[in-house]
Parts: C-alpha cells; sequence; structure tokens
C-alpha cells in the first residue's frame, strides 16, 4: 500500500483520528437521531389518513421500518391523490430539510476529521501515546461551524445529484420489475431478486463514490466537478487500497448489524420475564443509543481512513493542489 500504510494502519489511524474527535461523532449521532425522528412526524400523519379514509389498523404500520412505510402508505392512498398529495408534499418538506441539516453537519465534521489527520503525525505507530492522540484533537466550535459554513452549498450541490442517482436508478428498477418484460411468476420472482441485488450494489457504490466526492472537495477545497475528476484519479491510483479500506468497513459494520441484532433478540426475552422485564425499556435505550454511536464511529472513522489514503495519493504525487490551508487553519485564528 506504499507511504500511505497497511490496511491495518490506515484503519487503526482513522479510528485514532475519530476517538480523538469524538465530538463529531456525537454531533453526528444527535443529527441523525433529530432526521429520523422528524421522519417519523409524516409516517405517523400518512397512518393516520389511511385510518381515516381506509379505515384498518394502524399498528403494523408504525412498527414498519420508514423504507418500508413509505411505499405501503403510498400504495394505499393511491386512490386518494389529495390525500396523497398532502402526505408526499409534507414527506418531501421533512426529507429536504432534514438533508439540508445533515449537509450542513457533514461540512463540520469532514473539516475537523481532516484537520485531525493531518496534525497527528505518525499515530498510527506504535507505542500509542496519550500526547499522539491529543494532537490528532482538532475538533473546535469555531473549525466546525466554520467548515460547515464553508462547504454548505457545494455539498448541496453534491447531495442534489446524489438525489437524481438515486430516483433514476429506482426509476429504472421500477421499470424492471413491474414493466411488461416478465412473463410467469417464477420468473418474476427470479428478475425482482436479481434486479434488487443489483440496485444494492449500486446504491452501495454510488454511496461510497459520494463520500469520496465529500472528501475531496474539502481536502483539496474545489467545486464538485473538479472534485469528480480527482476522484476518478484516485481510484486509478489507489484502487485496490480502497478496495481494501472499503472491505473493512463494510465487514465491521455487517458484524456490527449482526451484533445488534442479537443483543435486540435478547432484551426481547428479558422482556418476558416478571419483574426482570421492568429494566428492559432503560436497557432497550442503552443499546439504541450505543447501537447508534458505534455506527456512527465506525463511518467516521473510514471517513478518515480514506482522507489518509487520498492525503498519501497526494504526497507521493507531489499535487498538493492547495490541499488544505482552509480545513487545517479554520478555528485556529478565531
Amino acid at each position: 500500500m506504499g507511504g500511505t500504510g497497511t490496511l491495518k494502519q490506515v484503519l487503526k489511524r482513522g479510528a485514532l483520528v475519530t476517538a480523538a474527535n469524538w465530538q463529531v461523532v456525537i454531533v453526528q449521532f444527535i443529527a441523525d437521531a433529530l432526521f429520523k425522528t422528524l421522519l417519523t412526524v409524516p409516517l405517523v400523519g400518512g397512518v393516520f389518513l389511511v385510518v381515516l379514509l381506509v379505515g384498518g389498523d394502524p399498528t403494523e404500520l408504525l412498527s414498519m421500518d420508514p423504507r418500508h412505510a413509505v411505499p405501503a402508505i403510498t400504495s394505499i392512498l393511491l386512490a386518494q391523490p389529495i390525500a396523497l398529495a398532502a402526505f408526499l408534499a409534507a414527506l418531501g418538506l421533512v426529507l429536504g430539510g432534514g438533508s439540508l441539516l445533515m449537509f450542513l453537519v457533514k461540512g463540520g465534521t469532514v473539516t475537523v476529521l481532516l484537520a485531525g489527520e493531518r496534525s497527528g503525525g505518525a499515530l498510527e505507530q506504535p507505542p500509542l501515546r496519550l500526547a499522539a492522540v491529543h494532537r490528532a484533537a482538532s475538533f473546535s466550535l469555531e473549525r466546525f461551524t466554520g467548515g460547515a459554513r464553508l462547504l454548505f452549498a457545494r455539498y448541496v450541490r453534491l447531495g442534489l445529484a446524489l438525489c437524481a442517482v438515486y430516483l433514476t436508478s429506482a426509476a429504472i428498477y421500477l421499470a424492471i420489475v413491474f414493466g411488461p418484460l416478465r412473463a410467469t411468476e417464477q420468473d418474476w420472482t427470479v428478475l425482482a431478486a436479481v434486479a434488487s441485488l443489483a440496485l444494492v450494489g449500486w446504491i452501495t457504490a454510488v454511496n461510497f463514490l459520494y463520500l469520496l466526492i465529500q472528501i475531496v472537495i474539502a481536502a483539496d477545497e474545489c467545486d464538485v466537478r473538479t472534485a469528480v475528476a480527482r476522484v476518478g484519479g484516485l481510484l486509478r491510483a489507489e484502487s485496490r487500497t480502497l478496495v481494501l479500506v472499503f472491505g473493512a468497513i463494510l465487514a465491521l459494520v455487517t458484524m456490527t448489524t449482526a451484533a445488534s441484532i442479537l443483543a435486540t433478540a435478547a432484551l426481547g426475552l428479558i422482556a418476558f420475564v416478571p419483574l426482570v422485564s421492568l429494566a428492559a425499556l432503560p436497557l432497550q435505550l442503552l443499546a439504541w443509543l450505543l447501537r447508534g454511536l458505534v455506527f456512527q464511529f465506525i463511518a467516521l472513522s473510514g471517513l478518515a481512513a480514506y482522507a489518509r489514503v487520498h492525503r498519501g495519493a497526494l504526497d507521493r504525487s507531489g499535487a498538493h493542489r492547495h490541499s488544505g490551508p482552509n480545513v487545517h487553519h479554520i478555528g485556529r485564528t478565531a
């Protein structure tokens, strides 16, 4: 992996930089939880519309994940155009406002982690010392808000492009699955399964590229179009390293998800035990909090690791394209 270091060193550096700037993990967790909470408002409203106009038990819809509840409510309200339009308008308003909040927070988070990655020195080299971790601690309110303000407009443009890709992908998926190509029910089942797997893989790859573009925009202080071109060059130069880091992060997320499912099932069994069930609710809240923070930590550790790969590629090529005065010094002079 060249001057970037081994896979273990890259991942270790990303985790230590994120741990040194633990404040951004909490900020990202709060923003993500707030976004999901706001999203439940139009979903609950949609459930009440379904109950009032169509009838039925709202419990099943309320227990659904938002990714499944939205299409379910939409399909039920197709016979009520006015109610459907009101539901989709409310949902769009919350999604738009929540997305703007996430873009703003992500700008500050990326700025802080890039500054920490640059100032950390040889953080991943043993022995690990507290002073080395302290050097990577770059969080300050001034740096976070300054980075959020600096990157917000560019991240919004990038986010709009991502939404366009999502909508196009969804339209193609629906056209394939519900189009005129299906023949028998068995053929349709196979087609739907293959199309679903392809969609998941495609969206995963798009999200990976989206994260790399966010990093390059902040690190190189460039616009979206320039960042896309530079990400292409980064993929050509560091494809093996990036794939290895991506695979490691994906494996960590998969194992954490499996552990979370097992923990949730165990807490569900506790809820049936007399007296002990009184402790189930606080334990579930604690598990939800821990799960959210762990997932945010893994995601941001991956971001810091990708930033290390990007900086290593720049160091080897000697192409320091104005990569970071704003990112590194935001907050120092405030």
